[in-house]
């Protein structure tokens, strides 16, 4: 299981924030995101039972992309003070559950995600935790992706098939829908005027982007206008929607069996100020 740390951190902040209360350490410290990270941690393992864990993360606001479009998640807020110290402190709860955590600067945590499905999709099959519908590009025969819905313990599992069957296209082809609508969370525009219905409805008839271009004279005008006024931002958008799979980084198989001993990561949660989670870890 590769699990979207920085989605199961963010939804558990604001899942327990909302009225302005924080669980707090012995030090001071917020740990509600924390906390909510681990009930979902907990119930996705329960749910799918994983031999092998990896955690991956963001490393930083720059990477790659923003160098690429200034504007790229330009539109988020800074995160709230609160969560701030949590995210140091939760890599170490992490390890505390001897499950290995990766990022690296220059990169997001769905790269870091893409390149290790590719990596360990040969060995074992995959399954993604995230809340991140871009990450279902990722889909495979060995690589089904698990979409957090609202509500503890919903989730969304695809699979090729189940994707064709709701989206009426295959995963790889989620980059060029992308490419085309754009992503308002992301911050980048795609095709303006173009919305997913219009764009699934391309993508249906003829394939990918590129096939959209060598057929535009087969389209409406109204959408090859749309189209030519905005081919580089096209082009961009694709660019910055696809989840780049070949990052440095490696984590083998052997490094991510998950051989949990309570008693040991009752004590390692102890020693960084993390014993009042004692009582989740117990459960587990």
């Amino acid at each position: 299981m590769l699990v979207d740390g920085m989605a199961l951190l963010f939804r558990g902040f604001f899942a327990t924030s909302y009225r302005g209360q924080f669980m707090l350490n012995k030090s001071g410290v917020p740990t509600n995101g924390i906390y909510g990270f681990l009930r979902y941690f907990i119930n996705a393992f329960q749910t799918f039972q994983p031999t092998h864990v990896i955690c991956c993360w963001d490393m930083g606001s720059k990477t790659f992309r923003t160098e690429l479009f200034d504007a790229y998640k330009g539109n988020r807020d800074e995160p709230p003070t609160e969560l701030i110290p949590q995210f140091d402190l939760i890599k170490s709860v992490v390890e505390a559950l001897e499950v290995p955590n990766v990022g690296i600067k220059g990169y997001e945590a769905d790269d870091c995600i893409g390149t290790l499905a590719k990596q360990l999709q040969v060995e074992a099959d995959v399954i993604i935790l995230t809340g991140d519908q871009d990450i279902l590009q990722l889909v495979d025969e060995r690589v089904s992706v698990a979409i957090m819905r609202k509500g503890h313990g919903n989730y969304a599992v695809y699979t090729p098939e189940s994707f064709l069957e709701e989206k009426g296209i295959v995963p790889p082809q989620m980059i060029d829908l992308k490419g085309l609508m754009g992503d308002t969370s992301d911050n980048y525009p795609g095709v303006k005027g173009i919305g997913e219905k219009t764009a699934l409805k391309l993508l249906q008839e003829h394939g990918s982007i590129d096939g959209i271009l060598d057929n535009l004279d087969k389209l409406s005008k109204s959408i090859r206008s749309k189209i030519e006024t905005d081919l580089d931002m096209l082009h961009l958008s694709r660019r910055l929607a696809t989840i780049h799979c070949e990052a440095p980084i490696t984590c083998s198989l052997e490094e991510a069996l998950w051989t949990f001993d309570s008693s040991q990561a009752l004590e390692r949660l102890r020693a960084i100020d993390c014993d009042h989670m004692a009582k989740l870890v117990q459960v587990s």
